[in-house]
């Protein structure tokens, strides 16, 4: 399997067959409660749960380490900067906080197709027309959103590529100008096609 980042994997386990309503609102409630957890040990645990979840969807280990790749360099700096103010255990609470949610939320997505996502949100904000919000509307933001995830990140591997080719491995500037002039040509591509289908309003 090489599931790529947060891209539906296929599979008959408890978690796919579960409705997609209730794993979103399984997922905001571990986002609320993960406020609770304020010590290493109980960061442990609950990163133990969300693996525990990975393995009982039949996910293999190498599509955890997947999901936490590009949260190397943000776990890194966060983890430095909470070492140094807060000391070692505020440091492991709040980068595994990260994990666990990051984990968890690729999960969904990993367990969940994008049709079911859409569906089961635009069903969940029908009773917000009162106050003017559009359902259909919302459900596309969604579905664009997780549609650009994996996009972006192939466009980074296409840049880190030519960098690599170019000897500019350990150029950041080299990196991140063509991702952000390659992710914007996308966006303006996406922005005409959706205009050209009425929705740019």
């Amino acid at each position: 399997m090489t599931t790529a980042l947060g891209v539906y994997a296929p599979g008959r386990s408890p978690l796919h067959r579960a409705p997609a309503g209730v794993k979103l609102v399984v997922m905001v409630a571990a986002g609320v409660g993960s406020v609770l957890l304020d010590r290493p040990w109980q960061v442990l645990v609950a990163l133990a749960l969300v693996l525990g979840a990975y393995a009982a969807a039949g996910l293999p280990p190498r599509v955890v380490a997947r999901q936490l790749r590009p949260l190397a360099w943000v776990a890194g700096v966060t983890a430095v900067f909470q070492l140094l103010v807060s000391g070692w255990e505020r440091a492991v609470v709040v980068v595994g906080v990260l994990a666990v949610l990051v984990l968890l939320a690729a999960l969904v997505s990993l367990t969940t197709r994008t049709t079911e996502l859409v569906d089961a949100v635009v069903t969940g904000c029908r009773p917000l027309r009162a106050l003017r919000v559009d359902p259909e509307r919302v459900g596309l933001v969604l579905a664009l959103g997780v549609r650009c995830v994996p996009v972006v990140v192939g466009l980074a591997e296409e840049v880190r590529d030519a960098q690599r080719a170019r000897g500019l491995a350990a150029s950041p500037r080299a990196f991140a100008v063509p991702l952000l002039v390659r992710s914007l040509r996308h966006a303006d591509a996406l922005g005409e096609a959706l205009a050209a289908r009425g929705l740019d309003d």
